[in-house]
């Protein structure tokens, strides 16, 4: 039997645990759970500080049979370490220690648990490949996402500009305004802020009120087909572009073999 699997569970069962640990964290933040007059809560609480004493338990003894190198020159390993050394201070503080420290820093630590489901990308298949693509496509599409930021940027200063006074809810400041451009670009509300923009001008300045609805329904459609309908268009299509050029290629490789194929059997028919 291997020595490691001696004391703790194998990797299946673990990631399993990792699982119903992550459950219990979500029941755990329903306040009808927190209410409940038969200390579900607390039940609940006890299991959650129970699995990381296990997940400590079992970084211990994998330490305790690989060795400090060995076990570090895991990636999988590390990351675990990680995630147990972060959830330790909130056991610590469970079982007596730190009384006087503010116990919402210890229950935030305890979401950082959820981070090992990341664990279960290991049973993807052909996880390798999609990593790969997904790098490359982030690489490829920097450029466009560069140009976008910097294409909200000079849109949020010239809403600030134009309608900053009209509406300073949607446009008061650069970092208020650079979100509702953002969110023009997803094409989400783009045609609700124009109506807005009207209705105040019609209030603030009856008189000059068309030429300001005019020139806002002109500026966000512009907003849109730049940032939107181009700018999101052309990223998007970039990254899946990039995702399946491994599928692509493995296709184009396919064809050069039925291609070689046929040639060879074109030249012994000829024969």
């Amino acid at each position: 039997m291997n020595p490691v699997k001696k004391y703790f569970l194998d990797e299946q069962q673990m990631l399993l645990a990792v699982v119903v640990n992550a459950l219990i964290i979500f029941l755990l933040y329903f306040p009808e759970i927190r209410a409940n007059a038969f200390n579900l809560y607390q039940t609940l609480d006890f299991i959650d500080h129970l699995y990381v004493l296990i997940f400590s338990l079992e970084a211990y003894f994998k330490l305790r049979h690989y060795g400090v190198k060995q076990y570090f020159a895991d990636r999988w390993n590390v990351f675990d370490f990680v995630i147990v050394m972060i959830s330790i201070p909130g056991l610590l503080h469970y079982i007596g220690f730190s009384q006087v420290m503010d116990t919402s820093i210890f229950q935030l630590l305890r979401l950082f648990r959820l981070a090992r489901l990341i664990r279960f990308l290991k049973f993807i298949p052909n996880v390798k490949m999609i990593v790969a693509g997904l790098k490359r496509a982030i690489r490829a599409s920097v450029f466009v996402l560069v140009v976008l930021v910097f294409l909200n940027f000079i849109l949020a200063l010239f809403a600030c500009h134009f309608y900053g006074k009209l509406v300073p809810d949607y446009f008061g400041n650069p970092m208020i305004s650079s979100y509702y451009i953002f969110q023009m670009f997803t094409v989400e509300g783009w045609n609700e802020i124009p109506i807005v923009i009207a209705n105040a001008a019609e209030k603030s300045n009856p008189e000059g009120a068309l030429v300001t609805i005019v020139g806002a329904r002109i500026f966000f459609i512009f907003v849109v087909l730049t940032g939107g309908i181009f700018g999101m268009s052309l990223a998007n299509a970039i990254f899946v572009d990039e995702m399946t050029m491994d599928n692509n290629r493995q296709l184009e490789k396919k064809i050069d073999k039925v291609q070689k194929q046929l040639k060879e059997l074109k030249e012994l028919l000829q024969k």
